[in-house]
């Protein structure tokens, strides 16, 4: 037996299996396999093309979190999710599919606690725009003067801001082989970046189940949501 689903990206029915639902009670399947696939490659996917999913669904590694497969809400995330740093400011975004409708979020924690929190969406834009706002937002929500680690799971991020970007400005914001792309968003962020040296941009590891990446995660899907 299954259960049929409007796919909310390319708007065809798609199928899912009773045995695959009741792994996962709390999730409502939002999108079909070709979508999820072409979203995870950067690819578009092609409309009403149909595809029934009767077999039990692989997730794709960039979502492959409890958080973004199953779009829990905060109060969900916090009550599945312990692992991880309790002090930071957390940051995610992404589109679906890609370039898509996208979102974006930046939660500020200290001791475990919520001190402030930003989230948004754009209608169509790409993961990269909304991994570059969540940690300009995020670099928003910390007083002056204050330090703190600023997370990001995005590695063309934390690598363009701690590795490349110097030398793009020293030549003028060009580099070899084309343009640097959303160049508005990578100046404002390495001015942050520059003006604010008390915080530390950090790597973590994609949804492998840290609490408040997770809950970064959550507040990026959160326009895809009745609530947060």
């Amino acid at each position: 037996m299954a259960k049929r689903f409007i796919c909310q990206s390319c708007g065809d029915s798609f199928e899912v299996t009773e045995a695959v639902l009741a792994k996962y009670p709390d999730w409502t399947p939002r999108t079909c396999l070709r979508c999820r696939d072409a979203a995870k490659t950067g690819g578009r996917p092609r409309q009403r093309d149909r595809l029934d999913v009767t077999a039990p669904m692989r997730i794709p590694r960039r979502h492959s979190s409890a958080s973004a497969e199953l779009n829990l809400t905060l109060a969900e995330v916090l009550s599945r999710f312990t692992a991880g740093p309790a002090d930071g400011v957390f940051t995610d975004g992404s589109a679906q599919p890609n370039p898509g409708p996208g979102g974006w979020g930046a939660v500020y924690v200290v001791d475990g606690e919520v001190r402030a929190q930003r989230h948004g969406h754009e209608p169509h834009t790409t993961n990269n725009r909304m991994e570059l706002t969540a940690l300009i937002n995020g670099y928003q929500l910390v007083a002056p003067g204050v330090g703190a680690d600023v997370f990001t799971d995005s590695e063309l991020c934390f690598k363009s801001m701690t590795q490349w970007a110097a030398g793009w400005q020293a030549r003028g914001w060009t580099k070899k082989g084309g343009p640097i792309k959303n160049l508005d968003l990578v100046q404002e962020l390495y001015a942050l970046v520059r003006a604010r040296p008390e915080l530390r941009l950090r790597w973590i590891k994609a949804h492998d189940g840290s609490r408040w990446n997770e809950y970064a995660d959550s507040l990026s899907t959160a326009y895809t949501r009745d609530h947060l």
